[in-house]
């Protein structure tokens, strides 16, 4: 099956913010967005936890405030952050929903795109489980594009040009996703599914 066939099968509820038919584990670390402030960038993330380090619990439980500090030594300097992102795609390419589109995720910090501060008023936050230098599945390839492509149908001020990595609005700060992140493949899954959508 071609990757960006399967890219078509996900859908973003504009009204409630959720996708649906993806695994739901809503954080209580959000608000709402600034009155009138258009959601205009997708920013993609790399997340592994413990670091260099596959499934398991932690992440949903880094974005919902249970990460157990005694659990790992790396725990202990993370445990208790009020952090989360709008959705992550594991190395199997399946969804977990954390925050609806529509809110604002705590997920870029100390961030500016373009001349404008405070990325996370604008933005969707998107993680990826992986490392900087760990090749990303095509699985995960494939659900992000689907994800992506959701997310421009359902909300018409972001475009596939406006789509940018953590290190991009964080330069210095954060590296990720990292070289191993393939953005020319990322964007060729865009294009062709927008082709699609035409025919």
């Amino acid at each position: 099956m071609a990757e960006h066939s399967v890219a078509n099968s996900l859908y973003v509820d504009p009204a409630s913010g959720l996708a649906v038919g993806v695994r739901q584990v809503l954080s209580p670390h959000f608000d709402e967005r600034p009155s009138g402030v258009a959601i205009d960038l997708i920013v993609i993330h790399g997340i592994s936890l413990p670091p260099g380090e596959f499934g398991g619990p932690w992440i949903d439980r880094l974005f919902t405030g249970g990460l157990p500090a005694d659990e790992h030594p790396y725990f202990r300097e993370i445990a208790g952050q009020r952090v989360s992102a709008h959705a992550l795609v594991r190395r199997t390419g399946a969804i977990v929903q954390y925050v609806p589109f529509g809110l604002r995720a705590w997920h870029a910090g100390l961030s500016q795109y373009q001349g404008r501060q405070a990325c996370n008023d604008f933005s969707i936050g998107i993680e990826l489980e992986g490392t900087d230098d760990r090749p990303y599945t095509d699985a995960q390839y494939t659900r992000l594009a689907g994800l992506i492509k959701a997310l421009l149908a359902a909300y018409p001020t972001l475009s596939r040009e406006r789509i940018a990595g953590h290190n991009d609005i964080a330069a210095g700060r954060k590296t990720d996703p990292g070289r191993a992140f393939d953005w020319e493949r990322l964007r060729g899954l865009l294009v062709a599914a927008a082709r699609a959508a035409l025919r």
